[in-house]
């Protein structure tokens, strides 16, 4: 909770929360269990700039001792900027690469620069449990599905692992 109170003074109004959701770490195996939520926030303060509000992400991250080592290494916050409203980032073509990219190489390539909406958001229960909560009507700019389709296009056993605290 205290690095979500530290959106305040990164000019990041926190608008909604979800409620708390446990589930296995991603990519399974590689640690112990996370605990995911989602936060609606109103970013005027920020111009509405993606890239603005990532490094203000960044900048709690690093407050509460988050070192960027290796990509999905463990780590004891991550902030990540699912979407903002309806945009694409920074182009459909580039969006839909992503998107489609296998998650082998996912694992071991970074992307240069932001990807909105988070290209993998459409294949993560633990994302979209506690978006639901939130936002349950946002359409993927890019898909056209809202997180309820999202959601039931997921297995369903990937969908129970996602518990509420």
């Amino acid at each position: 909770m205290a690095a979500i109170a530290a959106f305040g003074a990164e000019g990041l109004g926190l608008r909604r929360l979800s409620r708390f959701y446990a589930n296995p770490c991603f990519p399974k195996g590689m640690g112990p269990d996370f605990v995911n939520a989602v936060a609606v926030a109103d970013t005027a303060d920020l111009g509405g700039d993606a890239v603005a509000v990532l490094a203000a992400l960044h900048r709690i991250e690093a407050r509460f001792g988050r070192a960027r080592s290796t990509r999905w290494a463990g780590r004891v916050l991550d902030l990540d900027l699912l979407a903002l409203g309806g945009r694409i980032f920074p182009d459909p073509e580039k969006q839909a690469e992503w998107r489609a990219l296998p998650l082998g190489i996912q694992q071991s390539v970074a992307p240069e620069e932001l990807i909105l909406p988070h290209p993998r958001l459409q294949d993560r229960a633990f994302v979209l449990v506690p978006m639901r909560d939130v936002a349950p009507g946002w359409h993927h700019p890019a898909t056209g599905c809202d997180v309820t389709g999202m959601l039931a296009a997921l297995p369903a056993a990937a969908v129970a692992e996602v518990i509420p605290m």
